[in-house]
């Protein structure tokens, strides 16, 4: 029962609490520079290669915590401590995984993927390993606007490679958020864990470049996919809409998938307005304002569960309630496993059922501002299709969509409900934008 979640909790795991301390040593050794590693963080790292002792990154964890202890530090220690933490909330990722599919009775396939090829433009990447070299040698107290504009040129030439554009915007926007708050030295509090994740993950695609998998990995599938919900991921420069649903193809069992579309935007575009910035994708729009199934025709899926959306080869079917698609297909479905660089606690993000709302925690923080979903909604709700998270020790769930008595007639209110909004005046952001970029084009 998904209830026994949040009454029994992701404390009762003490592997998954010992791995995340293990992982806190090199939090903190980022935090103050490994140019400086006193005893008592010395000490923690050491516990950190004990830990690996019967893995294959034993000898290179032991080796990069010998010479940071000396003063010797080079980009494959810094590698084995970036891999040796991503290893840990791996596994941490594992354990909370297994405690929810246990909870729901939910199936998942095994990984049989394969890893993203390595980028051809390997040359542009020593500029990135440098910067966060250097990042990892100051720490994060040591931080200032000159080390944040040391960046620039390596974000520069990842961005002018497509194979590189994964490393590059997330290089961009780790900077961005270090330049918001030099000098760091002065803050109060600090995001430690947030940017150890940015700074390892960078670390490991500025390997090989990293590049995600493409079509070339992908299954292409034909069937029906009936849509659960959809979480809206808005930042001041792009949004993000990634769409969960259960993909019928033949005889065979149903299967959760997601796919994401995206958009650049600007800080002026908010609201329901952001939806006009996908209009690339009419179908998938349609679809969720309307409730609708679509008929999809050879769609690229990635063994991760994530369709690679490509809107002329879907087409809209019947209506489908998406409430009625959770009550008939979401228990029997089979969950993909998860890529083994998406491995992260903060990742997990797996659609639910929730017909008792008293017994789970609904996050309302993260209700997006394009739809109609508010707090005042959630508080009126009995049923909810949301996704179940764990966030820092504690099972939430984000609502997508909710079920309240309005008027003693059950209604649906859905956060997609806009998906298909159109300005009913001129002038609006979107608009305005437009006329003058066909403008400047025409010069």
């Amino acid at each position: 029962m998904l209830s026994s979640l949040f009454t029994v909790g992701a404390e009762a795991d003490a592997g998954l609490t010992a791995a995340l301390e293990l992982a806190g040593a090199v939090d903190e050794g980022l935090v103050h520079g490994f140019a400086r590693v006193d005893e008592d963080r010395a000490a923690a790292l050491a516990g950190l290669a004990a830990a690996f002792g019967g893995s294959p990154l034993r000898e290179p964890v032991a080796e990069a915590i010998e010479k940071i202890a000396t003063g010797s530090i080079a980009d494959e220690h810094l590698f084995a401590l970036a891999a040796a933490r991503i290893a840990l909330f791996g596994a941490a990722h594992d354990a909370l995984l297994a405690q929810a599919d246990a909870a729901l009775g939910r199936r998942r396939a095994t990984w049989d993927g394969e890893p993203g090829p390595a980028a051809a433009a390997t040359h542009l990447l020593g500029g990135a390993r440098s910067w966060l070299r250097e990042l990892a040698i100051t720490g994060w107290r040591g931080v200032d606007n000159d080390l944040v504009a040391a960046s620039t040129q390596a974000i520069e030439a990842a961005l002018g490679d497509p194979e590189l554009r994964r490393l590059a915007l997330l290089l961009d926007g780790f900077a961005a958020e270090l330049r918001a708050g030099s000098p760091i030295a002065t803050l109060e509090h600090l995001p430690v864990r947030r940017w150890a994740d940015l700074w390892s993950r960078a670390l490991l695609l500025a390997r090989d470049g990293g590049r995600a998998p493409g079509e070339a990995q992908a299954e292409p599938v034909t069937g029906q996919l009936y849509v659960l919900g959809a979480d809206v991921h808005e930042h001041p420069s792009a949004v993000q809409v990634q769409v969960h649903g259960v993909l019928t193809a033949g005889g065979a069992a149903p299967r959760l998938v997601r796919t994401s579309v995206s958009a650049a935007k600007v800080d002026t575009i908010v609201g329901p307005a952001i939806w006009l910035l996908l209009a690339d994708h009419p179908r998938l729009l349609s679809a969720l304002a309307k409730h609708r199934v679509l008929e999809l025709a050879d769609m690229p899926l990635l063994p991760g569960g994530d369709l690679i959306w490509r809107d002329e080869r879907a087409t809209a079917g019947d209506e489908a309630d998406p409430f009625t698609t959770a009550r008939v297909h979401l228990g029997a479905a089979l969950a993909p496993a998860t890529p083994p660089l998406e491995r992260h606690p903060a990742r997990i993000a797996e659609p639910v059922l929730v017909e008792d709302l008293s017994a789970v925690t609904l996050d309302a923080r993260r209700l997006p501002a394009c739809g109609p979903l508010t707090p005042a909604v959630l508080e009126s709700a009995s049923a909810a299709i949301g996704l179940l998270r764990w966030d820092d020790g504690a099972w939430t769930v984000q609502p997508l969509a909710v079920q309240a008595t309005v008027k003693k007639k059950l209604v649906g209110v859905h956060n997609t409900a806009l998906a298909d909004w159109q300005p009913t005046k001129k002038g609006e952001a979107v608009e305005v934008l437009r006329e003058r970029a066909g403008r400047l084009l025409r010069k």
